[in-house]
C-alpha cells in the first residue's frame, strides 16, 4: 500500500467493525497509530539552520530525498516538522534512517 521509504510502510493496517446509518454493518480499515521512535538513531550531523532553508531542501542534502523529511522530525520529536526551520541558528539533528 505504501512505498518502502514511507514512514508507514511497516504500520499495520486495521478493520473496525461499526454499524452504518441505516443499521449495516460497515468496516472501516485504517492505519494503527504511529508513535515516535523512542530511542535515538545515530546522528549523522548537525544542520545549523540559515536564513530560508526549508526542510526537503534539508533532507535532499543530507539523505538524498526530499521526502524523508519525516526522519528528520522524528529524530528531533517534533511533530510539525515545518517548525524545525522557523529559526535561524538552531541546530537540528541528521539522523541515520533507523530499520
Amino acid at each position: 500500500m505504501f512505498d518502502s521509504t514511507s514512514r508507514y510502510a511497516a504500520i499495520e493496517t486495521r478493520v473496525h467493525q461499526t454499524t452504518g446509518p441505516g443499521g449495516e454493518p460497515r468496516e472501516v480499515r485504517h492505519l494503527r497509530r504511529r508513535f515516535l521512535p523512542a530511542e535515538e538513531g545515530e546522528t549523522l550531523l548537525e544542520h545549523a539552520v540559515t536564513e530560508g532553508d526549508r526542510l526537503d531542501n534539508v533532507t535532499a542534502r543530507y539523505l538524498g530525498d526530499p521526502l524523508q523529511f519525516w526522519r528528520i522530525a522524528d529524530a528531533n520529536a517534533v511533530l510539525r516538522p515545518d517548525e524545525l526551520t522557523d529559526e535561524p541558528g538552531r541546530r537540528i539533528r541528521v539522523t541515520l534512517p533507523r530499520r
